[in-house]
């Protein structure tokens, strides 16, 4: 049986790995590992040790607490706040993800009127 947090920290590792535009490949030999572990990872069937999850992090550039990002104490994920409509997993939705990937692709000068011009229209909605 899975345990919910080996799920999330699964779902934080191919959602980071997509964002970066990596390949469960790469990220395993990267890792030093074959890519079928990486799958077994991404889905919760195997649980990723601390030292694994340590090289994990330092592949994805990310620090070992954004694995966590999003559980509650009692270990079950904290579910979305309504008042905001925005999911805390939305990296989960690969439009969302590819729209990430665009923005930092963009120069930071344009980024930041780009930015400022969807504040300014979610503020008209």
């Amino acid at each position: 049986m899975k345990h919910p947090v080996d799920v999330h920290v699964g779902k934080r590792i191919r959602h980071r790995r997509w964002l970066v535009g990596m390949t469960q490949q790469q990220l395993a030999e990267s890792v030093g590992i074959k890519f079928q572990q990486i799958q077994k990872y991404e889905t919760g069937m195997n649980r990723v040790s601390a030292s694994r999850l340590w090289d994990i992090a330092t592949s994805l550039s990310v620090p070992v607490s954004f694995f966590f990002e999003g559980l509650s104490d009692d270990a079950h994920v904290i579910e979305p706040d309504p008042a905001t409509e925005v999911p805390l997993d939305i990296l989960k939705d690969k439009e969302a993800l590819d729209l990430i990937r665009s923005y930092y692709a963009i120069p930071e000068t344009q980024r930041r009127r780009l930015f400022e011009l969807a504040r300014v229209l979610s503020d008209v909605a």
